[in-house]
């Protein structure tokens, strides 16, 4: 569990990093082409969720859905017998990349993107790209791994 909370810090000091960097060596709406046809880094702003749903009206409701999920996630984590390591890789992805989005909405307003993919058309950042991995993994583990039942033993 230590594992995954410091794994967590990590993830967000590379996504606060990444941001920082974008945000103090790019103009809003430049782009820069990192590989060919596949990553380009274009500086954005982005006031809405995920892949740009939603809008500024909405970032108090975010804020508040972001504590409350992340608070959910780390509570399970350290009062029910999940001991599984895909369970705690997934709870540090989203938590971190939850954290990350959430220290941007409350000092900036709006959220730092610029991970450009040719395949992917959502401008995203680090932090989303954790959310997402994570909430897969999370799937994957409360379907193949995660027990609701105790089995019974058949005399």
């Amino acid at each position: 569990m230590v594992l995954a909370l410091i794994l967590a810090v990590v993830f967000i000091i590379i996504d606060q990093v990444s941001k920082y960097l974008i945000a103090s060596n790019m103009k809003l709406g430049e782009s820069t082409t990192i590989i060919p046809g596949i990553l380009d880094f274009t500086y954005t702003h982005n006031d809405g969720m995920a892949f740009g749903i939603g809008s500024e009206a909405f970032r108090w409701i975010f804020i508040f859905i972001t504590l409350v999920v992340c608070a959910i996630l780390v509570y399970l984590m350290f009062k029910k017998d999940f001991n599984h390591k895909l369970y705690f890789m997934a709870v540090s992805c989203i938590v971190s990349g939850g954290i990350g989005n959430l220290i941007d909405r409350l000092f900036n307003g709006y959220v730092v993107d610029f991970l450009a993919l040719s395949f992917f058309p959502p401008i995203c950042n680090f932090a989303d790209y954790c959310i997402t991995a994570g909430t897969i993994m999370l799937v994957v583990y409360i379907l193949f791994y995660f027990n609701t039942k105790p089995q019974k033993q058949k005399n």
